[in-house]
């Protein structure tokens, strides 16, 4: 009985198989025989399997332009902010400048400023920065303006960031993370990226959140892997934090690397007894204007703040002959981010090693008293107190004559310029000539002719006095450092009787 139902189930399945390969050669024979004109009405148009697969262009959707004459009536998207400020000292002119320059910087950024509100505190909201009540308020005036970021003029806490930013509901960022935020798209070369990079990772590393799996435990560390894992383990931002960490060693020590290759050119400079003269000061002042003038630097000039961030040094001469260098430094801006501040403190070294300061100010500024003491305060902290300083009051073309007047009577050790004309620039060369510190040991010489270099010497690193070619040699009456003074010495002619 089994043996008849198994071959019953065998003839089904060969009479099944075989009803489906004569389906199958039917069906082939059909396509073979199909013609345009017996099937075209009834099937349409055929694809192969390839084409059926395949993604097919749509015609007539790209919004691409193709009038370039089009591109100036779209607007670019910017960030759309709102500025807000706390007045805790100073007068309401004061509080303005300060939000002004805040307006300045955010255009610098690549922002476009829709409103900025100023709050008069004794001192900040320890919660929200401008009180509970003032940021409802300040949310209504970002829903009216259409802002989608409130940067606040000030260095906000972590818990204050968030906080504002449950109330307003956009993003919230302070005057710090701007500036940084600066610098990072104006450092071109590899040690000022470095430090940028440095300065914002100080700055964010606090700052931190933890969103979703964020806070959530990893597995923890056991002896010997797989089951025998022990401990809690740590979360993703602590995970996070400890990549910062080991990537901000890193990033110091590539600075480090990078400073010594930085002192042993001002060492060298040092050996060869050459002066240097640090050109610093409020950013957008006139620096690099400065410097292209008095050297023909080429460096970059730009109506915009922090627009050079890497210091240049090049290679000038007084008026009487002596050869000096000039360094144009970072600028400075009134509450610079302390994490900027030691970031660049290796750069900033050019200041304090230097033999001379030019501390430029911007004469057509309406309040450059703060300017002077913003960068005065950075001065200090770099430890450059105690080299000499000459205040460079620039665009003196632009300024106001009342302005100019009150400056040179409160700087004694000042002089009015401008680097765009030219104005006062001789004056100026003449003024470092005599400021920059002289050779301590004149010395009368009749140096061989076969001795040129010893001549060049006296020329390059000391101050020629007097200089007369008689058959025996060149007569030289100089002023030099003891080491060209000892090597002048068996040169210096007998007393006559």
């Amino acid at each position: 009985m089994t043996s008849s139902s198994s071959f019953s189930q065998d003839t089904q399945r060969f009479a099944q198989t075989y009803a489906d390969g004569r389906r199958a050669d039917a069906l082939m024979e059909e396509d073979v025989a199909w013609s345009h004109e017996i099937d075209g009405e009834r099937d349409g148009d055929q694809f192969d399997r390839s084409e059926r697969a395949a993604l097919r262009r749509v015609a007539g959707l790209s919004t691409e332009l193709e009038d370039v004459t089009e591109v100036e009536y779209r607007q670019l998207r910017l960030e759309r902010v709102v500025l807000v400020g706390v007045w805790t000292s100073g007068t309401a002119q004061d509080a303005e400048n300060s939000l002004t320059e805040l307006a300045a910087l955010a255009e610098t950024a690549g922002a476009l400023v829709l409103d900025g509100v100023i709050q008069r505190r004794d001192k900040p909201d320890a919660a929200t920065f401008i009180g509970s009540g003032k940021a409802i308020e300040l949310r209504d005036i970002v829903v009216e303006s259409g802002a989608d970021t409130v940067i606040c003029d000030g260095e906000l806490s972590p818990g204050q960031l968030i906080a504002l930013e449950d109330v307003v509901k956009v993003k919230v960022i302070d005057r710090t993370a701007l500036i940084l935020d600066i610098f990072a798209q104006h450092a071109k070369s590899r040690e000022g990226k470095a430090q940028v990079a440095l300065a914002q990772m100080q700055y964010m590393l606090p700052r931190l959140r933890g969103w979703g799996q964020s806070l959530s435990r990893q597995m923890g560390g056991g002896k010997g892997g797989g089951l025998a894992t022990r401990g809690p383990g740590e979360t993703k931002i602590e995970t996070d934090r400890r990549r910062i960490r080991e990537k901000m060693a890193k990033m110091r020590r590539e600075i480090a690397d990078m400073k010594t290759g930085r002192e042993i050119k001002r060492q060298e400079r040092k050996r060869h007894k050459v002066p240097s003269v640090a050109i610093a000061g409020y950013t957008n002042a006139g620096k690099s204007s400065l410097l292209n003038r008095l050297t023909g630097a080429g460096v970059l000039v730009e109506n915009a703040l922090f627009a050079t961030l890497d210091p240049t040094v090049r290679r000038a001469e007084t008026p009487s002959g002596r050869l000096y260098t000039l360094a144009d430094t970072v600028g400075f801006v009134r509450h610079l981010p302390h994490h900027l501040v030691e970031a660049f403190r290796s750069t900033m070294e050019e200041v304090g090693e230097s033999d001379l300061i030019l501390h430029v100010v911007d004469g057509s500024h309406p309040n450059p008293e703060e300017q002077l003491a913003a960068v005065r305060e950075v001065i200090r902290d770099v430890g450059a107190i105690d080299v000499p300083e000459i205040v460079v009051i620039n665009k003196a073309d632009a300024a106001d004559p009342l302005t100019l007047q009150r400056l040179m009577r409160i700087e004694t050790r000042s002089i009015a310029v401008s680097a765009r004309t030219g104005q006062g620039i001789d004056e100026l060369l003449a003024l470092i000539d005599n400021e920059l510190p002289r050779p301590s040991v004149e010395i009368e010489a009749l140096v061989p002719y076969t001795l040129g270099k010893l001549v060049a010497r006296a020329h390059t690193e000391g101050e020629v006095i007097s200089e007369e070619h008689t058959p025996e040699g060149t007569l030289l009456k100089v002023r030099v450092h003891e080491e060209l003074a000892a090597d002048l010495a068996p040169y210096v002619p007998a007393p006559t009787a």
